[in-house]
């Protein structure tokens, strides 16, 4: 190198280079802040998702909490029902003992006919009652199947509904890794202290 190649450093040389390194710095303080704000704003929004999902777990539990409680109640209702049926059944027994008794009389006395007749209407009349249990309570086993079908419904929604939520959460995680990189090789470059 000669002299003429080596040339001092003047004041608007120095401006120029001190007016470059600001704007650098300026650039590089937009980019991190805008970085800043995009984390922001995605936190945010992992913020909404989790308030929907325990939005929709609450929701969930009070349903399956109705749906207990309305269980509980069908099968007090149904086990009512099995009490009727006993003490119609009990009554039934009662009304053969005494249809027996009947007959035995019957067969010594003709003239209670009437008697007999009776009997075996009231007899009629509680087997109708013990057929409409009985189709109360096919009913109401029913219903218990629509209940449970509705349940099973709702538990794969809330599942498929899981599983949408994990891979957008999974999206997030490779999107911030991805916008991390810059920032590290800046890092790597300008070490913070």
């Amino acid at each position: 190198m000669t002299e003429e190649d080596i040339k001092p450093r003047t004041a608007v040389d120095d401006a120029i280079l001190q007016q470059q390194y600001r704007r650098a710095l300026s650039s590089f303080e937009g980019i991190i802040l805008s970085e800043i704000e995009l984390t922001n704003r995605l936190s945010t929004r992992l913020n909404y998702g989790i308030q929907a999902g325990t939005f929709i777990l609450a929701a969930i539990s009070i349903s399956l909490s109705l749906l207990l409680f309305t269980l509980t109640s069908q099968v007090s209702r149904i086990s009512s029902v099995v009490e009727g049926m006993k003490v119609h059944f009990i009554s039934v027994s009662e009304q053969m003992n005494a249809i027996s008794g009947h007959m035995n009389a019957i067969e010594s006395r003709m003239a209670l006919l009437e008697a007999v007749d009776q009997r075996t209407a009231l007899m009629d009349v509680e087997m109708s009652n013990i057929l409409t249990d009985m189709n109360d309570m096919r009913t109401n086993v029913t219903g218990i199947d629509d209940y449970l079908a509705t349940v099973r419904t709702h538990i794969s929604n809330v599942s498929f509904n899981m599983d949408l939520m994990n891979n957008e959460v999974q999206i997030m995680s490779i999107e911030l890794g991805r916008m991390a990189k810059p920032m590290r090789n800046m890092n790597k470059m300008f070490p913070f202290p």
